[in-house]
């Protein structure tokens, strides 16, 4: 009865703080830290501590699983090395040079489990991300920093158990590499394999709320067997969001949806709210232990102030070299784009002609006579000159300077991942509830004073409300693709209804006419025939809508802006339909 009273409590303590948080100024996570550290230190509220199993493999997988389902996927391909020289190199040279100043400073502590505790420090947190999206930030900076947290778990948490091998004496530099490979590789590929068969089991069941069970099943079902096998769960829960949320636009109906969306968006407000509650709620019970066994708070909070600054300092260090690299790498497209052009017109004529065309750099297009014909491959040639047109012109429109650096530097905040993995520390081990104090205060430390002055920071440096989704340019321009799908569609004779059977030739005339404005003066049945008239040129449209994401040319924010249209058009049509039956 006291943990269904607690959970209760919780839950209405998270949706009352995230509905006022916004009105007084503060972001909904920090005023919840505020609020758990209040609470904690109530004397008639007991010591506070939670699992760390309850956050790694409870709250953790569907949380990560969340945001990697509405991920950019395209946006993410683009910066993919920006992203994993964050995941990878940042966090091993951040532990590096942290576990070399804590074992300096804490003495007996060891170099191993000194580096364990900076592996435990280093990884930014993708729930402590939710503060940057809420500023109107570049989408590109918002996913360098979602696909950061996302997938700097992995190299943390590896780093961290070869650390606590090292401990007991059996720690090797190749079986490191070894497990740090086989975690991610084998995340991949159960992640992948779970979004796979959750995208055509899904497809098949048709009940919506057998389906949103199913969808909630997931991320555990990719994290359970991977970590078994000693693979990464987390990095396989953000695979298996990847492919589905990619694959349900073909895959899942329309109801299927925006079902899921706000069913996730309730779990995702449920959960990020609890872990940060959480944190607050453990403060009490951490300082108590720490002036009992050890050396006391200050000693603790003074070693994280350290910690801080150090993650800082290498973070600026190694995002520099890196956003000039990518700085001069957009200013290079340019000459790159003369070549596509080039490239696009020896397609456009081979395709006139009938030739075959190859790979740029095998040579030049063949003449007319010279192979047979490959339509499919000229197909598949024309595709790619597209998408990499459309990559110059993404690096083009967003490049990153020196304030997006600093802003990617200044938004690298600590949170859930850093606090449970230090809670996985062997109970035996030296100083224990200092490491685990110092954890939570470089946790809470970077929440409060990094998040709560990042939408200061990002209007000093001019960013803040620069980005944040589709302009209503892109919007436009492409309904106006969409539209000329359906018009087309209009003009197919293969243009059926979904019994197979064809529609009234006048119904269509007057519709191609007047796209998608069904006539209010129509008899009742004329107007049935009309919305199934409507829903099939919403297939079209779909369908186009796939093809334009695959080629790169839109933004995943203008695609997925078309498709919450398409589907709430679907939807009402489907209602009426339903009621005329």
């Amino acid at each position: 009865m006291d943990l269904i009273l607690l959970v209760v409590l919780g839950v209405v303590a998270i949706a009352l703080v995230t509905a006022l948080a916004p009105r007084v100024g503060v972001a909904g996570p920090l005023a919840l830290v505020a609020l758990g550290i209040v609470v904690s230190f109530l004397p008639f509220v007991p010591e506070f501590e939670v699992e760390p199993e309850w956050i790694l493999a409870g709250i953790l997988p569907p949380l990560l699983y969340s945001a990697a389902v509405s991920l950019p996927a395209v946006e993410f391909r683009r910066d993919f090395g920006l992203i994993g020289a964050l995941s990878v190199g940042l966090v091993l040279i951040s532990s590096l040079v942290l576990g070399g100043v804590f074992a300096v400073l804490v003495p007996g502590l060891g170099i191993a489990l000194a580096i364990g505790l900076g592996a435990i420090l280093s990884p930014t947190d993708a729930v402590a991300t939710s503060i940057v999206r809420k500023l109107g930030i570049s989408p590109r900076i918002v996913t360098v920093l979602e696909g950061e947290s996302l997938l700097n778990d992995a190299t943390a948490l590896v780093l961290l158990s070869s650390a606590l091998a090292a401990v007991t004496g059996s720690f090797s530099v190749l079986d490191t590499v070894w497990d740090f490979g086989w975690a991610v590789l084998l995340a991949i590929v159960v992640g992948a394999v779970v979004g796979f068969v959750n995208l055509r089991v899904r497809a098949w069941v048709a009940s919506p709320t057998a389906n949103t069970a199913l969808s909630f099943t997931i991320p555990f079902i990719a994290y359970v067997p991977t970590e078994h096998f000693g693979g990464s769960g987390l990095v396989a829960a953000v695979v298996a969001g990847i492919v589905t949320g990619q694959g349900s636009a073909r895959w899942f109906t329309a109801e299927q949806r925006m079902s899921d969306t706000l069913n996730w968006r309730t779990i995702e407000l449920v959960l990020e709210g609890g872990v940060f509650l959480i944190m607050g709620l453990e403060l009490y019970g951490l300082i108590v232990e720490s002036e009992e066994k050890h050396q006391g708070v200050w000693h603790a909070a003074t070693l994280a102030a350290v910690a801080i600054l150090i993650v800082l300092a290498v973070r600026i260090l190694y995002v520099a070299p890196l956003v000039w690299a990518q700085s001069r790498r957009a200013r290079r497209i340019s000459s790159l784009r003369d070549r596509f052009d080039d490239w696009d017109k020896r397609v456009t004529d081979a395709s006139a002609s009938g030739a075959v065309v190859g790979r740029p750099r095998r040579g030049p297009v063949r003449a007319p006579g010279e192979g047979p014909q490959h339509p499919r491959r000229l197909f598949n040639f024309r595709l790619r000159i597209t998408r990499a047109r459309a990559d110059l012109d993404y690096y083009e429109a967003s490049p990153l300077g020196w304030r997006h650096g600093s802003l990617i530097v200044w938004a690298g905040m600590r949170g859930a991942v850093t606090v449970a993995a230090a809670q996985t520390l062997p109970r035996d081990t030296d100083s224990r509830a200092t490491l685990l104090l110092v954890a939570f205060f470089v946790a809470a430390g970077t929440l409060l004073i990094q998040g709560g002055t990042l939408g200061w920071v990002a209007r000093r440096l001019g960013l803040a409300g620069s980005g944040g989704g589709a302009s209503p340019e892109e919007r436009d321009t492409l309904r106006d693709e969409l539209q000329t799908a359906a018009a087309t569609a209009l003009a197919s004779p293969e243009l059926r209804r979904s019994d197979g059977t064809s529609f009234d030739t006048d119904i269509v005339a007057r519709v191609r006419a007047r796209v998608l404005q069904p006539p209010e003066d129509d008899s009742n049945a004329r107007a049935l025939e009309m919305s199934e008239l409507r829903l099939a040129m919403i297939h079209a449209m779909r369908d186009r809508l796939l093809e334009l994401r695959r080629d790169g040319t839109y933004s995943t924010a203008a695609l997925r802006h078309s498709l919450d249209e398409l589907d709430a058009d679907e939807l009402s049509i489907q209602m009426r339909l339903s009621e005329g039956e």
